[in-house]
């Protein structure tokens, strides 16, 4: 689970893996959040509509909120137990393969439902759910149980967005691991050919549900009610699927690497390393186009604080047109009463030293749990990570590809949050400077390359506690 923005008394619980199928793990009890129940999401939509990537970034987003969420994937639950299948498998009017597709997506089903008694709060069931009889039948299924309903239709008109997303499926999706790339392609469109004649869009004005049109393009929202609901509905005001590129990178050295409250300047080496990373991301993106690895160049837009440093590192895009954007919230955490010792301390324990003389009970505790944990007058990381989550709002609606330089306190909880990692992993999330990070969102996760930088003179000193 990533950075819990909001807990309960239960305090810290384990988490299932969020999309491993329940028959494989351990059902392990939840608090829920918001006085919310147990909700289920049910996805609606043919292929290649990005009913996938909105489910697994919705379930991304809640966890990071703090929500026990889980995907339950009927073509996950199909993969673990036939494999991979011919095209006419999926096929509506295949009678010879309904009885295994029903069995399946009733196992699927049947597992949500007992997680969510269990004390699951969000389960998002992630299939083509495309007829009305099978909608009524779910809908019927959940309210036996006492779970609330909401269905995502993911529709889209626009030909090159369905084009694109093809194109991120066949690379990406676990049935066509190993295929020639345009042999990939048509199959996947036989697929969707195969669910036309038997999509059905819903209708049904007493159905709590949400129509995502062209993924971002606009929404229509009928009768959902609840606060978390309503918190999922605004996520989704700012999701897309359109392909794009995120890049990391640290803040180049500044005057006085040690002192959050002098707001230094940039040395005369961390002009060179932000005039070298604006160089080697140009280059970069241009080799990764005449390469053919992109099918187009995008826009690039760079993000840094408003902190002098940061100013005037994205400055050097800006020289060059490159659209920058100053946001205060990528402003680093703020240390407190340890503002001032030096990296150098740090790594020899000096500082440490320092700050359990001077707080011994904080120190201990900053030990125990360096997520929650602040010094005097100090941001925790999960203060930060509360911050953040307007800047993950941005992110996520983002359309170029986006440069963030920043802090790596900051860039860790970003790092966290697209990767879903646990909110205990946060503090030690190595972000190495002289480096650019690419991360690459798809359906089913993101991935990531980490590029060097090479540089005459390199600074890459450890950063404050």
């Amino acid at each position: 689970m990533a950075a819990r923005l909001y807990v309960t008394d239960s305090g810290r619980y384990v988490h299932s893996h969020p999309f491993t199928p329940s028959h494989l793990q351990p059902l392990i009890l939840h608090p829920r959040y918001f006085h919310a129940g147990a909700i289920a999401i049910i996805t609606v939509g043919l292929p290649a509509r990005g009913k996938t990537h909105v489910s697994r970034s919705l379930c991304r987003y809640l966890r990071w909120l703090g929500v026990p969420t889980k995907v339950f994937s009927v073509g996950n639950y199909r993969r673990q137990r036939l494999g991979t299948m011919p095209n006419d498998f999926f096929s509506p009017a295949n009678e010879d393969t309904k009885e295994q597709r029903l069995l399946i997506a009733e196992a699927c089903l049947k597992d949500m439902i007992e997680w969510l008694e269990k004390g699951g709060q969000v389960g998002i069931y992630d299939a083509s759910n495309t007829t009305d009889e099978r909608r009524a039948w779910i809908q019927r299924k959940l309210k036996e149980h006492d779970i609330q309903t909401l269905f995502i239709e993911s529709i889209c008109n626009k030909q090159e967005i369905i084009d694109s997303n093809i194109r991120s499926v066949k690379i990406s999706s676990p049935d066509y691991v190993g295929w020639d790339p345009e042999a990939a392609v048509r199959d996947f469109k036989n697929r969707i050919e195969n669910h036309l004649p038997y999509y059905k869009t819903i209708r049904d004005p007493e159905l709590p549900f949400v129509k995502l049109m062209n993924v971002g393009e606009q929404l229509i929202v009928n009768n959902v009610k609840g606060y978390l609901q309503s918190r999922i509905v605004y996520y989704l005001m700012h999701l897309h699927i359109q392909p794009r590129i995120i890049y990391f990178a640290r803040i180049p050295e500044s005057l006085n690497e040690s002192s959050y409250k002098a707001d230094a300047d940039l040395s005369p080496v961390g002009h060179k390393q932000a005039e070298a990373l604006k160089t080697f991301i140009v280059n970069y993106r241009q080799q990764q186009l005449d390469m053919g690895i992109e099918e187009k160049l995008r826009p690039l837009t760079v993000w840094g604080s408003t902190r002098k440093h940061a100013s005037q590192a994205v400055r050097h895009f800006a020289e060059d047109d490159i659209l920058v954007r100053a946001l205060p919230l990528l402003t680093e955490r703020n240390p407190g009463e340890c503002d001032g010792l030096t990296p150098q301390q740090i790594k020899l324990n000096d500082g440490c030293h320092f700050v359990q003389a001077k707080f011994p009970e904080e120190f201990t505790k900053s030990q125990q749990d360096p997520y929650n944990h602040r010094y005097p007058r100090a941001e925790s990381y999960h203060d930060l990570a509360v911050r953040l989550e307007a800047c993950i709002m941005e992110l996520e609606r983002e359309k170029n590809d986006v440069l963030i330089i920043g802090h790596d306190s900051v860039l860790r909880c970003l790092y966290a949050y697209l990767f879903d990692r646990p909110d205990d992993e946060i503090p030690s999330i190595h972000i190495p400077r002289n480096y650019l990070i690419q991360i690459k969102p798809s359906a089913y996760g993101c991935r990531e390359t980490r590029l060097e930088i090479q540089m005459e003179e390199e600074s890459d000193e450890d950063d404050q506690l």
